[in-house]
């Protein structure tokens, strides 16, 4: 049998600090898990929290805007370059356009796109620059990858007409599965503006532009506004503010609209190589999982391992979505659950007293004051011991 992990972050988690986490639980598994593979679910930045109107409730609110676009454009390619397909399984998220009314010979908008992207060839100019680098078997490796996806298939079925956004994940995805390829490979990556150069090659070719995902599939509506109530937020309301903001907000979104969140975790289970998935998933991340394993049914995970979540408080509070207070787990909910929690943590809880027929808690020692314990897990011994003893 074939095991993967699949790893959910928690709450105020974006970028920069995901591929931190990410990087520390790779180098804990290699050790815990020898063999295993790790796939990380990355949604805060797409489905997390945001102020949508640069913090126009918020008094004396001084938004970080001066070199915000870079920033977001380079942390989004640096996750791009762990997990190529990240933006077409946001696409896949979206709802697919209406069919076309009456008869029509037209092809649909889904085998438009897809036919592009099988039949695509780089052309000369791209080609070469290519080949000056010594990327061109990497590209087409990255390629031959791309159309075997079931990414591609199910970003398809929801592209539109125009399918810009579509080319436009594709294309990036293309271009960071090469250099991805090439890393590996020991050669040196291209300088960000290498990097644009090809992308605006590619993009050229595939009728699209370079620029990261927008609208929808990027930002969503939130109220970002608990961590204002105490009084050392009230004197720092202004843009330096936002990563409490953050935090605070996501889990107000997954309240209101967390449906995405769970739908994007489904999503890489399924992808997931082997026959079986271990979900992991810290803080907020551990409150999808309960939430997506109480309502459905997926064959593949056959162990959740939780991480200073909050799941069995939500449910104490009736703020659990998937399991009213007094209700039974669902039939199908898993009873191979390891909940890894620490006193000194205030945003982690017992979950066998809550569950005592599913989840089997273990209780560690960060060493840190909060918050600070809260982010502590992974650099802890005892964690990874406890990891190490539950997927043998």
């Amino acid at each position: 049998m074939t095991r993967s992990v699949v790893f959910v972050h928690g709450t105020g988690v974006r970028a920069d600090s995901y591929l931190t986490t990410l990087g520390s639980i790779e180098r804990g598994l290699r050790t815990a898990a020898p063999g295993v593979g790790v796939h990380g679910c990355f949604w805060g930045e797409a489905m997390g929290a945001g102020l949508a109107l640069g913090g126009a409730s918020i008094p004396d609110h001084l938004p970080r805007d001066a070199d915000r676009a870079e920033r977001a454009e380079v942390a989004a390619w640096a996750v791009l370059h762990r997990d190529p397909w990240h933006e077409l399984r946001l696409l896949a998220l979206r709802t697919p356009p209406e069919p076309t009314r009456g008869f029509s010979r037209a092809e649909p908008p889904s085998a438009v796109f897809e036919r592009r992207i099988t039949d695509y060839r780089p052309g000369p100019e791209l080609a070469g620059a290519l080949r000056g680098r010594g990327l061109e078997e990497h590209f087409e490796a990255a390629l031959d990858e791309l159309r075997d996806s079931p990414e591609l298939r199910d970003a398809a079925r929801t592209a539109d007409r125009n399918g810009d956004e579509h080319r436009r994940a594709a294309a990036r995805g293309l271009l960071a599965g090469t250099l991805a390829r090439a890393r590996r490979a020991g050669l040196d990556v291209p300088d960000g503006t290498a990097r644009d150069h090809l992308m605006a090659l590619l993009a050229s070719e595939l009728e699209t532009d370079s620029r990261s995902l927008t609208g929808a599939a990027k930002k969503f509506l939130a109220a970002p506004f608990l961590h204002a109530l105490t009084w050392q937020g009230r004197r720092t309301r202004d843009g330096r503010n936002d990563p409490a903001l953050q935090a605070a907000g996501d889990i107000l979104r997954y309240q209101a609209r967390g449906q995405g969140v769970r739908d994007l975790i489904r999503q890489h289970v399924d992808h997931a190589p082997g026959d079986s998935v271990t979900l992991v998933a810290h803080s907020l991340g551990g409150v999808a999982c309960v939430d997506l394993l109480m309502q459905e049914r997926l064959p593949k995970v056959d162990r959740l391992i939780t991480v200073g979540s909050q799941a069995p408080f939500f449910h104490e509070l009736g703020a659990l979505v998937s399991l009213a207070p007094g209700e039974p787990p669902s039939a199908h909910f898993t009873r191979r659950w390891l909940n890894v929690y620490d006193p000194r943590d205030l945003l982690s809880f017992r979950a066998a007293t809550v569950f005592p027929d599913h989840a089997h808690d273990v209780r560690v020692d960060n060493g840190q004051p909060f918050p600070l314990s809260h982010s502590a897990y992974w650099s802890n011994p005892q964690v990874w011991e406890a990891v190490a003893t539950w997927l043998a």
